[in-house]
């Protein structure tokens, strides 16, 4: 018996997900639990298996649309002889695409206290139209109530009218004399936009991957967010370097490598139970405090960045957060995180040294309040103090970054706390590891 494949629900808040390339064609067998598409959504990259061994029938969402959770996107048959040709056809849409795949029709709740019941305003299309729109995803809402925007204002782009983040962005960007216009298909730039090319320009246009438009969406939204400031601090790594060296083998023989990034996250914690206003939010006038530390480690990949977060760090020791830190880089790499792993983070350590930076000034991953930037780690000279006496030596050495909203944080603040790290960095005890 034919089976329906569905847009998983990766996550409470995701409503939507954008497939991002096949990995079955129309005809292929697959096995159960067998990966079957790729998918890109708000929090997280994933491969996505199948729920059961038979042949592919039917694709129904073409490579780069996006879609509802719970939209039926494939067909697993029992043989290939069942596989219909062209059937890679995008479904037709409707507004009750939220629902599951094979739940009969009935009543679409509407966004709030009150739900539309079956036949209400079932001749209106307009408000259809503006319940297919309040049907966005909880960050197009939250983006919208910062904003003060109405969503039915806009003329959405996604799956039946829906409004995309880009929509929105795109709306709010285009705000003249303080009242936002919406942009429609074929409306003129926005005053004061600079074209990238001029007609004959020797160019080549590449549309953005899924996962860079997200992180140009994230970055003007926390641009727009924080007033960002930036404090650097060198440690000398020379204690840290000698230690690492004395201690790796243990940590290999029990299964985890010891790499400069724990012992700077290990710091970090510290450091934040001693600063708890690095690790808060702001939420309208008040402060969030946050008592978990769910600190997020920053992965480069080939197509952008992930941020994986290690829970309750605080919890763990020098050997656990080393273990953590292996295990969700290589799953971040290998793209198998949980949706939950990317989510919740409270402070991010993230490393440009290891591309050669000396240091970084990285934008803060809202709401959180603050960001730490990892230098390269490299010889220089210093200058060292032995009875009195100053030397100048080769040491290894580091340059921290601190980003930090200055809406909540001050110099100062931000001053404390890295030389706190600073401090622990220098004189990092054994009985530490």
């Amino acid at each position: 018996m034919p089976m329906n494949v569905v847009m998983p629900q990766m996550g409470e808040s995701i409503a939507e997900g954008t497939i991002v390339r096949w990995i079955k064609k129309v005809g292929d067998n697959v096995d159960r639990d067998e990966p079957l598409f790729e998918i890109s959504t708000d929090k997280v990259d994933a491969e996505i298996p199948s729920p059961s061994a038979g042949v592919l029938t039917e694709i129904k969402v073409k490579e780069g649309e996006t879609v509802p959770v719970n939209s039926v996107v494939a067909v697993i048959g029992g043989s290939a002889a069942a596989a219909p040709p062209g059937s890679t056809e995008l479904p037709e849409a409707a507004a009750g695409q939220l629902e599951t795949a094979n739940k009969p029709d009935g009543p679409t709740p509407s966004v709030g206290s009150s739900s539309l019941q079956a036949g209400d305003q079932a001749d209106d299309p307009e408000s259809v139209e503006d319940l297919r729109k309040q049907k966005s995803s909880p960050l197009v809402r939250k983006i919208a109530r910062e904003h003060n925007v109405d969503i039915t204002q806009i003329n959405g782009t996604g799956v039946s009218g829906r409004v995309t983040k880009s929509d929105i962005l795109e709306y709010i960007a285009s705000a003249s004399g303080g009242a936002a216009t919406a942009k429609r298909p074929g409306a003129p730039a926005p005053s004061g936009h600079i074209p990238a090319f001029k007609p004959g320009d020797k160019v080549e246009i590449v549309p953005m991957t899924i996962m860079r438009k997200k992180i140009a969406e994230h970055m003007v939204i926390s641009a727009r967010t924080s007033p960002h400031v930036y404090s650097v601090y060198e440690v000398d790594f020379h204690r840290l370097s000698q230690l690492r060296e004395k201690k790796k083998g243990h940590y290999e023989r029990n299964g985890a490598k010891l790499s400069f990034t724990a012992l700077i996250a290990k710091a970090a914690v510290d450091a934040i139970r001693a600063f708890p206003a690095v690790n808060a939010s702001i939420d309208g006038d008040n402060i969030v405090y946050k008592k978990d530390i769910n600190l997020g480690i920053a992965v480069a990949l080939d197509q952008g960045l992930i941020v994986p977060v290690i829970r309750n760090a605080d919890e763990k020791n020098l050997l656990g957060l080393s273990r953590a830190i292996d295990d969700l880089a290589a799953r971040a790499r290998s793209k198998k995180l949980n949706p939950d792993e990317v989510q919740a983070g409270t402070f991010t350590i993230t490393n440009p040294g290891i591309f050669g930076a000396v240091y970084g000034l990285p934008l803060i991953n809202q709401p959180q309040v603050a960001i730490l930037g990892v230098g390269v780690i490299e010889k220089r000279a210093v200058v060292v103090s032995a009875e009195g006496n100053d030397a100048i030596a080769i040491h290894p050495t580091c340059h921290l970054s601190l980003g930090y909203d200055h809406r909540l944080i001050d110099g100062a603040e931000a001053g404390r706390f890295l030389s706190y790290m600073k401090e622990r960095l220098e004189h990092f005890d054994e009985a530490w590891m």
